[in-house]
């Protein structure tokens, strides 16, 4: 997802983000490891945004795969623009891309993606996803 923003097509999802001061870390940027924090917010938005469940008692996603790019500090105080874009559906994960963006969207500074697996909360073993999550990353 490091193409130029006007060839991108829409985002799935997309959530404003205020930085907060506790965000920073010693070098007065925002610290690498919060990062995932902020994308998995974002993909929790989404999921609520599905209307329908995602995690149930009987099963939930994981994250097994993350690849981040850092491609620009993110200076303090900055209002940023989370996209989220799917770029893979399996039979029981997803792969989500993301972007974090100025607020103008006109600086890159992170991309890349989570994959996540839904699996069998008793057994612990990958489940077809939610016929409500497939549906919502088809568009």
């Amino acid at each position: 997802m490091s193409q130029p923003a006007e060839t991108l097509p829409k985002p799935l999802f997309r959530m404003p983000l205020q930085l907060r001061w506790s965000d920073l870390d010693a070098f007065d940027h925002v610290n690498n490891a919060r990062y995932l924090t902020f994308l998995e917010e974002a993909r929790i938005r989404w999921f609520d945004s599905i209307g329908e469940a995602w995690v149930t008692d009987e099963f939930a996603p994981v994250v097994v795969s993350v690849q981040l790019n850092y491609r620009q500090p993110i200076p303090y105080p900055a209002d940023v623009e989370i996209d989220l874009y799917v770029e893979k559906i399996g039979t029981s994960s997803t792969t989500i891309a993301h972007r974090i963006v100025s607020a103008d969207g006109k600086t890159l500074y992170n991309d890349g993606n989570v994959v996540a697996v839904w699996i069998d909360r008793r057994t612990g073993k990958a489940r077809p996803l939610p016929e409500s999550v497939r549906a919502a990353c088809m568009g």
